[in-house]
């Protein structure tokens, strides 16, 4: 080939069009610019040939990692965030409107996030704004401010700066974005539900399970569902735990609402009857339920049923995680897993006989699609340069004190996992390098900016 590329990656496996085969990718400005042969020939500043135990993938998208930058940033920055996410194969993540301080809810606050994030990103980052009772009415401003969609709670979010949305503020809230074609995405646990089923505390965490039954979920998505039928909004289920609200998840989807559905590698991974009393570095809402529950979700994800998978990564310090002794109701709720995220799914997935590429079609493909990025979540002549070597039968045990989360806190702590990430590569430069001592994204930060197409 006569041009010059800036980077030409060979491998026995690229994935193409859903499928593993041999050839080359060369890139040029950041972006795939040809796709040949494996022993086509490329004058380029740059070749790799992968190793045939390593196969070749698009970056991974995760739609749903909290950074909590500005104002939590002891919790979690960008800085460490993004690298942390390159370390585990992703290269593109949306943050969320909290738990940062102030919330994504205004025009100025979403400022405030890129100013933050600009400098320190290793990979591409987009940003979620807020639906909460003082943004109603105000928010095409920040869609128009590119934000690609508003995050709204039906329940009491655990800060208090992001207060939920009563059941007719979600229906204005819907109406609202529905009326300048947004989208919305709900954490859906309904309040009623939960008062009754209050925890009283303990280091049990059947208990705290019990205290966030499956009714919670059922009877929120409901009103979601019910919000899209009347409104026409487009909406998106968050972090589905449970699978009794499936068939009102398929109902509404066979009768054409636009409703998608996301489920978490923590939900895929663990269960009920595994965590231990105490076990606060398990704590989400809602929460991880048992066995016979999370095999319906691998069976809903196979079907198409639920869409997408995203880490729901929502870390805080040792300090509130592991509070008053294991005791669940006063433990800070979240999983940190997003540099594991993806091996930990593909561990779930070829253990059930599930091929890589449907992986990578669930937490790339997807999730890009999903978020409207076109450039991103494929390996095509056009797209993004976002490339992970990625050897698919490696196994490790996952410690949290190698992480590179600013706290080493992680219910993936011991875990056994298939899949490592060799070299992250974002618009065809390398942002990370398994055994590097100086990784490239730690020094020199390349991630971009993204709004709303």
């Amino acid at each position: 080939m006569a041009e010059s590329y800036d980077l030409v990656v060979r491998a026995e496996r690229v994935l193409i069009d859903g499928e593993f085969r041999p050839a080359s990718v060369a890139t040029a400005g950041g972006v795939i610019v040809a796709i040949a042969d494996l022993d086509a020939s490329f004058d380029a500043s740059e070749t790799v040939t992968l190793p045939g135990d390593q196969v070749l993938i698009p970056g991974i998208v995760d739609t749903h990692v909290h950074v909590n930058e500005p104002g939590r940033t002891d919790w979690e920055g960008f800085a460490s965030a993004t690298r942390a996410a390159a370390a585990g194969g992703v290269t593109t993540i949306i943050d969320m409107p909290l738990n940062s301080i102030p919330p994504t809810t205004t025009v100025e606050a979403l400022e405030l996030k890129r100013q933050a994030a600009g400098p320190q990103a290793s990979v591409d980052v987009g940003f979620w704004g807020g639906a909460i009772p003082s943004s109603l009415g105000a928010l095409k401003a920040v869609h128009d401010a590119g934000a690609f969609g508003f995050k709204a709670f039906l329940s009491p979010s655990g800060v208090d700066e992001f207060p939920h949305l009563e059941t007719e503020q979600l229906f204005a809230a819907a109406l609202e974005i529905a009326e300048f074609g947004g989208l919305l995405i709900v954490h859906a646990e309904d309040p009623a539900v939960l008062d009754k089923s209050e925890s009283h505390g303990g280091t049990g965490y059947l208990d705290f399970v019990s205290s966030r039954p499956d009714l919670a979920e059922e009877d929120a998505i409901a009103h979601v569902i019910e919000a899209v039928r009347s409104t026409g909004v487009r909406a998106h289920i968050l972090h589905l735990s449970s699978a009794r609200a499936l068939p009102q998840i398929e109902a509404a989807k066979a009768e054409g609402l636009p409703i998608t559905v996301e489920t978490c590698p923590h939900y895929l991974s663990f269960s009920a009857e595994g965590i231990p009393d105490g076990g606060t570095q398990f704590k989400c809402c809602p929460p991880i339920r048992d066995a016979g529950n999370r095999e319906l979700l691998w069976q809903a994800l196979e079907s198409g049923l639920i869409d997408i998978v995203a880490s729901d990564h929502s870390p805080s310090t040792k300090e509130l995680k592991f509070a008053h002794g294991g005791d669940f109701e006063l433990a800070w709720g979240g999983i940190s897993g997003l540099q594991l995220s993806f091996s930990a799914v593909w561990t779930g997935a070829k253990s059930r006989g599930i091929p890589l590429e449907t992986v990578v079609e669930w937490m790339s493909v997807k999730t890009a699609r999903f978020a409207g990025l076109s450039q991103k979540g494929r390996i095509e002549v056009g797209a993004d340069a976002d490339l992970v070597a990625f050897a698919p039968d490696a196994t490790f045990t996952a410690s949290a004190d190698t992480l590179l989360h600013k706290n080493k806190v992680s219910a993936f702590d011991g875990s056994e996992l298939t899949g490592l990430v060799a070299v992250t590569w974002l618009a065809g430069v390398p942002v990370y390098t398994s055994g590097a001592i100086d990784d490239a994204s730690a020094s020199t930060p390349t991630g971009r900016l993204l709004a709303r197409a």
